[in-house]
């Protein structure tokens, strides 16, 4: 293998490349024809495919603007005397090595840490993780993943002993009568699934679950479902009364139960307390609608439960979906035909990237780190003694908290995530990559992480590579090259094989997109989640014949579209019903000063709930789609969603400027008043950086189980924005600026 020397030459992509969204999970089919006369190098056309059909949301109409995005980076960039300046790849690289080299002989392999994104395809993932392990032996290596998907995947993995987010094709919604969806605003997230949410619509049986009344909510009006909107933070009291109603009133199937179920008594015995009218004065959800939803849930002639991140971004969010998988199992959903419970994977490739290694506890094949069989069976395959592998990390926020910390992290790679701008307690996560020594980041722009880099390093697109991603419903699909890239950028594969020859790491790194996929697929074999039947031939000859490919799909098996049919995946066959209880949460103290002591005369403040998520234009922190004209044209800034009687309180009218703070920092937005938040909560898209950003608010607290960051219940003051240019007279001493 050499050093520093150019990756090898790239064959020609076809005239059309049929491919997918490089957006969200639901991985919207789509071709790519190039146009070099037009705005952007490829003219984008949805694809029939089960899960869009042919269509795609605004993000995926407008997907290939950002091929042309004029901050695109094509040259690596090292800093220099506080400068970033262009430099060469085997500069960039050597500075790189080197420093690797010198932090781990002084403080050893755990003070270099790496963070991966769920956007990488399964190649990628792969071998970051293997690089991880292998060329740096440092334990330290998680994704922003657990910010998305970590609780639902615990549940799951508990509950069933296998997490997949959706056990079954997205296609057997079509024919649901009743769908239960928790915390999930689709209709923003991922609008083409709307399509298999009609048939629910037309038989007035869609339930959605959400505090804000979403788009999606919209969409239960008119006789076609019902929107609960409980009070922030008290989704797992709702399940337990539903629970609690539907074993009241004689609405379990028993038979289930008995046949495919363990736990029963102790789950009878913990929904007990939680009658309808305890739930209502929790939740704010009235007993008459309690009780309709789960007798409606019950004679559904097919019945889903579907959640989302907005029931599972809680310090008690593993429970929460757990609950709410108890509530199907005791209605005999999971594993019928034309019924069932999933979660909607967010990330585009959420589902492959926990699955191949990035997460702090496992290896490929979802194996775990700290099984001797399963270190064992991977270390085969990358010929390293199973001993010289690194034990379990710590995942992405206690991570993240490492730093720059004595005895912590002094060296962090970056790949695919925008950390300054995604993660809880953004302040801190900056001072955190401010204190490192060595600070790496791949990327194609200069992402708000990136700006604070020592070493950027510009990488491919998606529609400049080969590779594979894992859809929602645990579909293996290829994502295909339409052109090559611009000179000068290279893919992860050849800079963790180049880093890994600088390194002299053992094993073998190949950089052909085919070859490292097969080496995946013999690594997670066995596993849970085992590819080892697929290949990239394989599922080229499935898309042209139209055939799916979802795992676990063994050598010599034709793959498992369903999921839980005969047995679940613990070793008696049998799903857990798991006891929870919602804990005591305290309210944080907001610091009195903060609150009302530096503002000025008949300035009015409230103390409000900070709800986070999603809009329709835009996705993730930003970095792609607010460098999209169409997008940012549409929604160019962040606006703080607040109830017209709450803003009349404050003395605001609509598109006044607000400021939302507590003690780790504050956010100025232009308030967007409507009725269809409560009253005592605000919400922030969490798209946008520096004084936008969502997440200088929300505390670095994560589920003790998952170790999912409680992105959904921030307490916060919210005041009318005063002074030039609408900043608010807030001491800089008190609030980080």
């Amino acid at each position: 293998m050499t050093t520093g020397s150019p990756p090898s030459a790239t064959p020609a992509p076809p005239a059309t490349a049929d491919t997918h969204c490089p957006y969200c999970a639901l991985q919207c089919a789509m071709t790519l024809t190039p146009d070099p006369a037009g705005s952007a190098p490829v003219r984008v056309e949805g694809r029939t495919f089960p899960t869009n059909r042919g269509g795609l949301c605004k993000k995926g109409w407008t997907s290939a603007a950002l091929l042309a995005s004029p901050e695109r980076l094509t040259t690596p960039l090292i800093r220099d005397a506080g400068a970033l300046r262009p430099a060469s790849w085997d500069e960039a690289l050597e500075r790189i090595a080197s420093s690797l080299r010198a932090i781990r002989e002084a403080d050893g392999p755990d003070a270099v840490a790496v963070f991966g994104g769920g956007g990488l395809t399964n190649e990628k993932a792969y071998l970051l993780g293997k690089f991880a392990r292998v060329a740096l032996g440092t334990s330290r290596i998680d994704y922003n993943g657990r910010f998305c998907m970590s609780s639902a995947a615990a549940a799951g993995n508990r509950a069933f002993g296998l997490d997949r987010g959706l056990p079954f094709p997205v296609s057997d919604l079509d024919d649901a009568d009743t769908i239960l969806l928790l915390g999930s605003n689709v209709a923003a997230t991922m609008p083409p699934l709307l399509s298999h949410l009609a048939g629910a619509r037309a038989a007035g049986g869609l339930v959605v679950v959400d505090p804000r009344r979403s788009q999606t909510a919209e969409l239960t009006a008119d006789g076609a479902g019902a929107h609960l909107q409980p009070a922030p933070g008290t989704d797992l009291v709702l399940l337990l009364g539903l629970a609690h109603v539907v074993l009241a009133d004689g609405l379990a199937d028993h038979d289930y139960l008995d046949e495919r179920t363990v736990g029963f008594d102790a789950l009878r015995r913990s929904v007990a307390p939680w009658w309808p009218e305890r739930v209502q004065a929790a939740t704010g959800i009235p007993v008459g609608v309690l009780r309709a939803t789960a007798h409606r849930l019950a004679r559904g002639r097919g019945t889903y439960i579907l959640t989302g991140r907005g029931v599972e971004q809680h310090i008690d969010g593993t429970d929460t979906a757990t609950a709410a998988i108890n509530l199907a199992l005791v209605l005999g959903l999971p594993g019928r035909p034309g019924s069932g419970y999933g979660t909607l994977t967010g990330q585009g490739n959420g589902q492959g990237g926990r699955e191949h290694g990035q997460k702090s506890d496992q290896l490929p094949g979802y194996r775990k780190i700290a099984d001797p069989a399963d270190r064992a069976a991977v270390a085969a395959v990358w010929g390293v003694d199973p001993d010289s592998l690194p034990g379990p990390g710590v995942p992405a926020v206690p991570l993240l908290g490492m730093l720059g910390r004595p005895g912590g992290v002094r060296a962090l790679l970056v790949h695919g995530a925008n950390v300054v701008v995604s993660g809880p307690d953004a302040h801190a996560v900056m001072a955190g990559l401010r204190a490192l020594d060595l600070l790496v980041v791949s990327d194609f722009v200069l992402s708000e992480t990136a700006a604070l880099a020592d070493v950027v390093l510009p990488v491919t697109q998606w529609a400049e590579e080969e590779g594979t991603l894992t859809t929602l419903e645990g579909r293996v699909i290829r994502r295909r090259r339409a052109l090559l890239p611009p000179p000068g950028v290279r893919s992860e594969l050849e800079i963790l094989a180049d880093l890994a020859a600088r390194l002299e790491a053992p094993s073998e790194w190949p950089t052909d997109p085919a070859i490292v996929f097969a080496e995946l697929a013999r690594a997670s074999a066995g596993g849970i989640a085992d590819y080892s039947g697929l290949s990239h031939a394989l599922l080229d000859a499935q898309l042209a014949a139209g055939v799916a490919a979802h795992w676990p799909y063994p050598a010599g098996s034709d793959g498992t579209p369903r999921l839980f049919a005969e047995r679940f995946a613990h070793s008696d066959g049998r799903a857990r019903l798991v006891p929870v209880q919602p804990r005591e949460h305290e309210p944080e103290a907001l610091d009195e000063p903060l609150c009302g002591a530096t503002m000025g005369a008949g300035t009015r403040s409230m103390l409000l709930t900070l709800i986070t998520g999603r809009l329709l234009e835009h996705y993730q922190s930003g970095a792609q789609t607010r460098r999209v004209g169409e997008l940012t044209e549409a929604q160019p800034r962040a606006r703080a969603e607040m109830h017209p009687a709450t803003a009349a309180r404050l003395g605001v009218a609509d598109g006044d400027p607000v400021v939302v703070r507590n003690r780790r920092g504050r956010v100025v937005a232009d308030a967007l008043l409507t009725e269809r938040i409560r009253l005592d909560t605000v919400f922030l898209p969490f798209h946008f950086a520096d004084a936008e950003c969502a997440n200088r608010l929300t505390a670095a607290v994560t589920d003790p189980i998952s170790g999912m960051p409680e992105f959904k219940r921030t307490m916060v003051v919210v005041t009318p924005a005063v002074g030039k240019n609408g900043v608010a007279s807030v001491n800089a001493e008190q609030v980080p600026a």
